[in-house]
């Protein structure tokens, strides 16, 4: 019964480090494709029951978002100790007491606690207004194995985001950079 508690307390203390962090957090390719492969099933599960009420029967997710949810959630195991490691980097760049908290806890109640979040935030935050164009990205993105899913969305995230002007080489968009391997 502690365990959510001190996970959603966890929780709290590292999200606002995060949303006000100087320097981005900077991941590699790699780290945002196993943190993505992770979190695209919760991601995927938060749109559909979003979107899913505003959709027409026939689309993609209220059809097929349950079985696309299922075919990423397959290679969460596989993908938890990398996509662990890149969370951790990113609760470390902004606030090293709570990223200490976060790794005491058991791996179960971690990857519960994100999984939550992630769903929750999608299902909260998504315009309604966007929900096609969601449900058309769930299609294009459907046949793919999860891992190139994951990859090309370290790519667009990589391109969307602008080369620091010193050279460094990291590509920042919001409050994540994602840098050379």
């Amino acid at each position: 019964m502690h365990k959510p508690i001190i996970a959603a307390a966890a929780f709290l203390i590292v999200v606002p480090g995060i949303a006000q962090a100087a320097e981005p957090p900077c991941l590699t390719k790699s780290e945002f494709s196993a943190l993505a492969s992770f979190g695209l099933p919760s991601v995927i599960s938060g749109a559909n029951e979003r979107c899913s009420p505003t959709l027409s029967s026939g689309a993609f997710l209220p059809t097929q978002g349950d079985a696309l949810v299922e075919t990423y959630a397959s290679r969460k195991d596989a993908n938890w100790p990398a996509a662990k490691s890149a969370f951790l980097k990113i609760s470390g760049k902004t606030d090293g007491k709570a990223n200490d908290l976060l790794k005491l806890l058991p791996d179960d109640t971690l990857q519960a606690m994100l999984d939550v979040i992630v769903e929750g935030m999608v299902s909260q935050e998504i315009p309604i207004e966007r929900c096609g164009i969601i449900d058309d990205f769930a299609r294009l993105f459907a046949p793919l194995p999860p891992e190139n899913t994951a990859e090309l969305l370290a790519l667009v995230v990589g391109l969307a985001g602008k080369p620091k002007k010193d050279g460094s080489g990291k590509s920042a968009i919001g409050k994540l950079a994602i840098c050379e391997d």
